[in-house]
């Protein structure tokens, strides 16, 4: 099952290749489709109690203990619906946008978007490390080019940052998954097996050396200040729809890594490296705030709200609690709905205005009405309004930082008002005021437009008032983590009472 996950948009990508222009749009919406049907049976087929599922596993590389070996738990299914449920609707709102001139055409938008859908999924259902890592590089591939193919001018400058920052984290990489064979080998037979390195005894000081070629891994991509540098021109010069797969897919496989390996093999470096990590998690959130507040560039605003943003999820994973690690996978799937969202109503926005300088827009709202309401809400859920499901992730995270240290959660708590700063002014500034002449021709959402972001709006309002289902799936895979860690949450105090006579005990 998983195997036909993973493989059905990889071969979808070479077939819309090699067909005509006239149908690789169409053909490549129906492969992503049917790929949100096998994911939708792949849930269906999940038993919500826990534990890796629907596994599979065959020899790769003998000598090397490398296997083909797919698997999802709880963190993982979440992301697998995610992405999805989030790669059609990119496909449907950028109908038209990737025949653009200047652009490398529809047909290769589809098929590079479905190729790095097909590899997102892999990372997310590999078991194994070693393959892990091939389709973690392999992701760069199609992410590359959908930047420098599409997009306004100087997405080749960024698309380059883009990708020397992740092969110098994937270079990283490859040296701790080189020492993860080593110290397996000195322990008997090699393997890259999840289970197999779970269960292995590293030393603390090769344990140490080795997280950190993980996390640092991780940290670009995810990414984590100060390594957070190409994100926000990326997100500037790509397309909303790239925009999109790379900050609500592609960059959650560094949460997702951070909680899967740095954690799950390396519990003793994890904790000992967790003073470090919060420092940086709370310097991404209060700096990636407060550079969100002066910019001008609505898609460089949004990419810079995801740093702080990812900097709350990571402070979630590290600190080690049930409500901490529970409030970070839902933060990846709630960011990834309300910020896809953002995306794609700000691309309407732009292509209505034809430019994304914030300072430009004004009065919006008066001529397109659906088109404003849709950005309040996308924008609401960004800065957490309880009602909408992002905010159920920003209470665990608070509280698991509460309880890891007052100070932790008080310089957290500061993310509310910074992002009502940034998501409250820009709304003012682009849809309010007096309507200009060269607005009032403003036409509103069409009806494809709407039809791409409404999944976004009703999983948003859905998962606000009802998480249950998102909790059934996460919780019992962060209890299985945080025993793998060895750390045990303190049970609430309860006082029970039994009178005799006048006394009580």
């Amino acid at each position: 099952m998983l195997s036909l996950l993973v493989w059905l948009p990889i071969a979808g990508a070479v077939a819309v290749a090699l067909l005509p222009r006239t149908v690789s749009k169409t053909a490549g919406l129906g492969v992503a489709l049917a790929t949100l049907v096998v994911g939708v049976v792949v849930a269906a087929s999940y038993d919500a109690d826990g534990g890796r599922q629907l596994t599979e596993e065959h020899e790769w590389i003998e000598a090397f203990g490398v296997h083909y070996a797919l698997g999802v738990d709880g963190l993982g299914l979440l992301l697998v619906l995610l992405t999805v449920l989030l790669v059609p609707l990119v496909l449907g709102a950028e109908w038209f946008k990737a025949d653009a001139e200047g652009s490398a055409g529809a047909r290769s938008f589809v098929a590079w978007t479905l190729a790095l859908e097909g590899l997102s999924l892999a990372v997310f259902c590999a078991t194994d490390v070693f393959l892990f890592y091939v389709v973690f590089e392999a992701t760069l591939i199609p992410a590359y080019f959908l930047v420098g193919g599409f997009g306004r001018a100087g997405r080749g400058a960024a698309a380059l940052k883009f990708l020397m920052f992740q092969l110098a984290g994937g270079l990283i990489l490859l040296a701790a998954v080189i020492g993860l064979y080593v110290v397996s080998a000195q322990q008997g037979e090699p393997s890259y097996l999840l289970a197999d390195l779970e269960r292995l005894d590293i030393g603390t000081e090769a344990g140490r050396w080795l997280f950190f070629g993980f996390f640092i891994a991780f940290a670009i991509k995810a990414p984590l200040f100060p390594l957070h540098t190409w994100l926000a021109d990326t997100t500037e010069k790509a397309t909303p729809g790239t925009g999109v797969l790379l900050v609500c897919i592609l960059d959650k496989i560094g949460t997702f890594g951070m909680m899967r390996f740095c954690l799950g093999i390396f519990p003793e470096a994890s904790q000992w490296a967790t003073p470090l990590v919060i420092t940086l998690a709370l310097i991404s959130v209060v700096y990636g705030a407060f550079v969100a507040i002066g910019q001008d560039d609505i898609f460089r605003l949004i990419g810079l709200t995801s740093l702080s943003h990812f900097g709350l999820i990571t402070l979630g994973v590290f600190t080690m609690t049930s409500q901490g690690g529970t409030g970070a996978i839902l933060y990846m799937v709630n960011h990834g709905l309300g910020t896809a969202a953002l995306f794609l109503v700000a691309g309407y926005l732009y292509d209505r205005s034809g430019t994304a300088s914030i300072r430009e827009m004004r009065g919006v709202e008066k001529v397109a009405p659906v088109l404003a309401g849709l950005l309040l809400v996308a924008g609401l859920a960004t800065l957490g309004l309880p009602g909408l499901s992002p905010f159920v992730s920003e209470f665990l995270v608070f509280v698991a930082a509460f309880d890891y240290g007052w100070w932790v959660g008080a310089i957290a708590v500061t993310a509310v008002v910074l992002s009502a700063i940034y998501v409250l002014w820009m709304y003012q500034r682009t849809m309010t005021g007096p309507t200009p002449p060269e607005v009032e021709g403003t036409s509103d959402l069409g009806v494809r437009e709407i039809a791409a972001v409404a999944p976004l709006m009703v999983a948003l309002v859905f998962f606000g008032f009802y998480p249950a289902p998102l909790l059934d799936v996460s919780n019992p895979m962060v209890g299985d983590l945080m025993h793998q860690v060895g750390v045990e949450d303190d049970a609430p105090t309860v006082v029970h009472a039994e009178h005799e006579g006048e006394g009580a005990h």
